[in-house]
């Protein structure tokens, strides 16, 4: 059986609110991340910033807990800041990783409740996005070079133009991808978004690259069980309260 983790945050409001409605499912008081030194125990905590990258370096086992990939919070990217109304979303609970690989056999029911429609899957395409990270997630992931290393790599397997797409961008991602052939990423959750809309989306991420490669760059899949999986991968603050969450991830680590 799964040993509980010990929570941890930071001072940051939605820390406190992601964390906190974790903790309380499980029955654990939150610690502040300026007080907490035992890393003898699972940990669990939000993001990447502020402190918490450094946690899951000396952890030894750490649930990681972040924006969802179905249904999430909406945010609204501007000016180098992120902005977000609610925290009415789902969010991604991962054990000894950040990311869902998309494997598994799970029913296709969480995924139903979402009422998300997947589209066929696109057979043209003017360009390929090419989705860069943050200036954070490059830093954590260490990615310096990979927009450029990423267009060298493509380029081995298509003459298709890319187009270089960030939070920043004027471009919306959804006008994009009405005309995009594929969209790739090192871990972008925004390649499900993609996938949603019939366009395949490619990773590099060791986690994440199975499920389309970019050597597969011109006949990537659309795999509808992936969405399955995911959707019993991520929670609602809710499910996190009423321990909902965690009865769950028992289960299976």
């Amino acid at each position: 059986m799964s040993e509980v983790p010990n929570c941890v945050v930071t001072d940051h409001f939605m820390s406190q609110k992601i964390v906190g409605s974790f903790a309380q499912g499980i029955k654990k008081t939150p610690i502040n991340i300026k007080k907490f030194r035992d890393y003898s125990k699972p940990l669990a905590t939000y993001g990447i910033l502020r402190g918490t990258e450094d946690l899951f370096h000396k952890a030894k086992i750490f649930y990681y807990i972040d924006h969802g990939y179905l249904s999430s919070s909406k945010r609204i990217f501007e000016q180098g800041k992120t902005f977000i109304d609610s925290l009415d979303g789902y969010f991604r609970v991962v054990k000894n990783d950040f990311f869902h690989s998309g494997k598994g056999n799970c029913k296709s029911d969480r995924f139903n409740k979402l009422n998300i429609r997947i589209k066929e899957k696109r057979n043209s395409g003017e360009f390929i996005i090419l989705s860069e990270p943050s200036i954070y997630v490059k830093k954590f992931f260490q990615l310096d070079d990979w927009v450029k290393k990423t267009i060298a790599e493509i380029s081995k397997y298509t003459d298709r133009k890319i187009y270089v797409h960030n939070k920043q961008s004027k471009v919306p991602l959804d006008l994009l991808l009405n005309k995009a052939w594929a969209f790739v990423s090192d871990q972008s959750t925004a390649g499900f978004k993609a996938m949603l809309a019939g366009v395949p989306a490619h990773f590099t991420n060791k986690t994440l690259k199975e499920i389309n490669s970019i050597k597969e760059i011109e006949n990537g899949d659309i795999n509808t069980n992936i969405f399955y999986n995911l959707a019993y991968g991520q929670w609602t603050l809710n499910e996190m309260q009423s321990g909902e969450t965690w009865e769950y991830i028992k289960k299976f680590n």
